[in-house]
């Protein structure tokens, strides 16, 4: 682990005095190591790496049977005619989802070359390299998707917030979007505090009360929240508001 953080110091953001979340400054430390610092809010309790990375490392491919888990969390709504899956790497998820959804066409957005391959494979229709939140590509996909999933991705982004506000403008109205992210308020983070995985790994992580008054600040619907089984993450589903 501390090859890795070691590894990546010329690709860090410069430290930072506020939340990235809510802007306070009253930070505190809650984990510090050889490799990295992870601060928390003490507004609003979110926490994250500070300071972060400007690029986060590959985490490999995801279990076939989690991602299938999560496109069958989709079932109880419409079939959509278009998804876009933000920090798609190579398509593993919408390579399986099609699976469920024969009849959706899959694009992917990622800030490496991997989604190109993605799209050469036959995983995408439509490939998308760099970050959801430049503007250029914000304004590119504004409204053109019926899902937008960001699974096990918005925690490794720069600025989680600004994340999820760009994949609610590539929705359009009455789309859905599709969270996965790992659970602070778990049981089993409290249980293993400082030694849950997450917080060994560089990153934000979220609270679940957050992301829900961001979304209904955004004018969405939550749909469903729930604990996952699986790396002791949660799921939200929410649908943006008809126009």
């Amino acid at each position: 682990m501390t090859a890795l953080f070691h590894g990546a110091d010329l690709c860090r953001a410069p430290h930072r005095d506020d939340c990235p979340w809510c802007g306070s400054t009253r930070l505190r430390t809650r984990l510090h190591t050889d490799g990295f610092t992870l601060d928390a809010c003490g507004d609003c309790a979110h926490a994250f790496q500070n300071p972060g990375l400007l690029h986060y490392p590959y985490q490999g491919r995801p279990r076939r049977g989690r991602l299938l888990a999560t496109a069958r969390a989709m079932l109880p709504f419409p079939e959509p005619e278009s998804w876009l899956d933000v920090g798609t790497g190579e398509a593993a998820f919408p390579e399986v989802a099609k699976e469920v959804f024969p009849y959706t066409s899959f694009d992917g957005v990622d800030a490496t070359a991997r989604v190109e391959w993605a799209r050469t494979a036959g995983h995408l229709e439509e490939a998308y390299t760099g970050e959801l939140t430049d503007p250029h590509l914000t304004a590119h996909l504004r409204a053109r998707y019926d899902v937008v999933s960001v699974l096990h991705h918005l925690h490794r982004t720069p600025d989680p917030r600004e994340e999820v506000r760009a994949a609610l403008t590539a929705l359009r109205p009455g789309g859905h979007l599709l969270l996965e992210l790992p659970d602070p308020g778990s049981a089993f983070a409290a249980l293993l505090g400082r030694w849950w995985h997450p917080r060994t790994r560089p990153g934000h992580l979220v609270p679940r009360s957050n992301l829900r008054a961001e979304l209904a600040e955004q004018s969405c619907t939550l749909v469903t929240t729930t604990r996952c089984d699986f790396s002791r993450a949660y799921r939200i589903i929410a649908r943006k508001q008809l126009a």
